[in-house]
Order: C-alpha cells, then sequence, then structure tokens
C-alpha cells in the first residue's frame, strides 16, 4: 500500500469552504483525510459527498458513544455516507460495539461502500494521572487499551484507536491483522499541541501503526503539499 494511503490528513476546520481549500493545496499528495466533528456538525454530509468527488477516502471521526439502540441507528445513518472508516468509543461497551456495527452494516448496505468501524480506546491527551484520578480508571494506559481493544475485537470491530506507544501490545493481544490507527504524531520539530502520548510518523511506523492521523504539521503549514511529501520522504527515509 502507498504510505500516502496510511497517512490520514485531519481537516479539522471550523467550516466546508477553509476544508475545502485546505485539501485542494494538498495538490494529490493526500489520499486520504479525516472529518471530525467540528468540520461534520458546521458542514453536514455535504462535506462527505464534495471530498469523495474530488477523490478523497475518509474516515469520519465522530466517535460514537451512546445506549446501543442509539449507537446501532447512528452509525446506520454514517454507513449510508459511503465514507471509510468511522468510529465509536470502546468505552461503551461491549453491546453498544456490537449494536454499532449491526447498524453500520445496514447502512453500507444501501451505499454500497463497507467502512471499517473501530473504537477509541484512550484519547492521546489523556495521560495516567487523569486516567486513574479523573476518570476512576485504575492500573496502566496500556493494560486499558488492550482491554478495550480485545473488546472491541470481540463486538466485531476491524480495529481501535490508540497512541502509537500501545500499539505493540494491541497487535500481540489481538493480532496482527487488528487494525491500529494512530492520532498523536508529531513530525521533528513540531508544537505537541495537546498531546500528551505521541511519536513521530516514522517511529510510528516502525511501532506497527497501520494507519496514522497528522492534523496541524500538514494543515498548518504554509504549504500542506510540501509539508506532506517531507513527511512521505522522512517515512519512505529518503
Amino acid at each position: 500500500m502507498d504510505i500516502r494511503e496510511r497517512i490520514i490528513v485531519a481537516l479539522d476546520f471550523p467550516n466546508m469552504d477553509t476544508a475545502l481549500e485546505c485539501a485542494g493545496r494538498l495538490n494529490g499528495s493526500a489520499k486520504y483525510v479525516k472529518v471530525g466533528m467540528q468540520l461534520y456538525y458546521a458542514a453536514g454530509p455535504k462535506i462527505i459527498e464534495v471530498l469523495k468527488k474530488e477523490g478523497f477516502k475518509i474516515f469520519l471521526d465522530l466517535k460514537v458513544h451512546d445506549i446501543p439502540n442509539t449507537a446501532k441507528g447512528a452509525m446506520q445513518s454514517l454507513g449510508e455516507l459511503g465514507v471509510d472508516m468511522v468510529n465509536v468509543h470502546a468505552a461503551g461497551g461491549l453491546a453498544m460495539m456490537q449494536a454499532a456495527f449491526e447498524g453500520l452494516n445496514k447502512g453500507a448496505a444501501r451505499s454500497g461502500v463497507s467502512p471499517l468501524l473501530i473504537a477509541v480506546t484512550q484519547l492521546t491527551s489523556t495521560t495516567k494521572e487523569m486516567m486513574n484520578g479523573e476518570l476512576g480508571i485504575e492500573g496502566s494506559i496500556e493494560d486499558c487499551v488492550v482491554r478495550y481493544a480485545r473488546l472491541a475485537k470481540e463486538a466485531g470491530l476491524s480495529g481501535v484507536v490508540a497512541s502509537p506507544l500501545e500499539v505493540q501490545a494491541i497487535k500481540e493481544a489481538c493480532g496482527k491483522e487488528f487494525i491500529t490507527v494512530t492520532p498523536g504524531i508529531r513530525p521533528l520539530g513540531s508544537d505537541i499541541g495537546d498531546q500528551k502520548r505521541m511519536t513521530t510518523p516514522d517511529q510510528a511506523f516502525t511501532l506497527g501503526s497501520d494507519y496514522i492521523v497528522i492534523g496541524r504539521p500538514i494543515t498548518g503549514a504554509q504549504d500542506p503539499h510540501t509539508a506532506m511529501e517531507e513527511i512521505v520522504r522522512s517515512v519512505n527515509h529518503e
């Protein structure tokens, strides 16, 4: 697989016009983009339609987390959009993930596209102190992530969202074919922002990440196309 199909560019913009302007400036160097809450809530399904017409694969990152029946209905609606990847929160539990998977399959039958369904384990902005003290979850982040990954696999999901630092443990617990999508990626010299558990793109792939998600270092660059190509070269060791 072309490395460009494994680098998902996060279009974290407040409206469709700015998102599409950035997508256009990528000049074909990016093949996979992420549409998150801010953009989707502002632009709705129209942004998916337009990006698809431009030839992009789309990870719709809405992190569904609700009672099983509501999650099922939400995923059925999202499955009809023709996106390539969607997600839920693993913290919703086994029954919710199973219901979401069922709903997604119903929606996908109408769109003709079967998206990958993955589960968020712990956000890359979460620290052990936060998880233990604020969320009330005991143990290490890796223990929690692996437990959630096993639940996601039991529910029939294709993989999880996690930090690259947990990828090896996830693969050991769930198998090499279980997909890992890893945000918290920052090229050398980039501002770390609100990320806590992060790596460089090259480190993430070395650790076994199947896909990496990068936003501001590309979309906030003066020339997003050049920024993307520099990351590709760093990963390919060119």
